[in-house]
């Protein structure tokens, strides 16, 4: 299963989301720092979901974070737009 497929599942199965997109974007970032050649090193996510209307923002990137789990560490960089 490659990054791009293991965020999608996790986030699908934490928020049964209505609009999933992550876009692999490490092939902007190739030879900068944290680019670490594996070509899955930059995400960025919008998810939309009916659990995050009653969180603040800051609450949503949480909750998305902790989804993620280790894929955090994993992923040098990770751009949301949680709603």
């Amino acid at each position: 299963m490659t990054v791009k497929e293991e965020i999608e599942a996790r986030l699908t199965t934490a928020f049964s989301p209505e609009r999933l997109e992550v876009t692999n974007e490490s092939h902007k970032h190739a030879g900068h720092a944290g680019d670490d050649g594996s070509g899955a090193s930059h995400f960025h996510i919008l998810i939309r979901a009916p659990a995050f209307a009653v969180l603040p923002r800051v609450a949503r990137h949480r909750a998305v974070q902790a989804a993620l789990g280790d894929l955090n560490q994993r992923v040098h960089a990770i751009g949301l737009d949680v709603g």
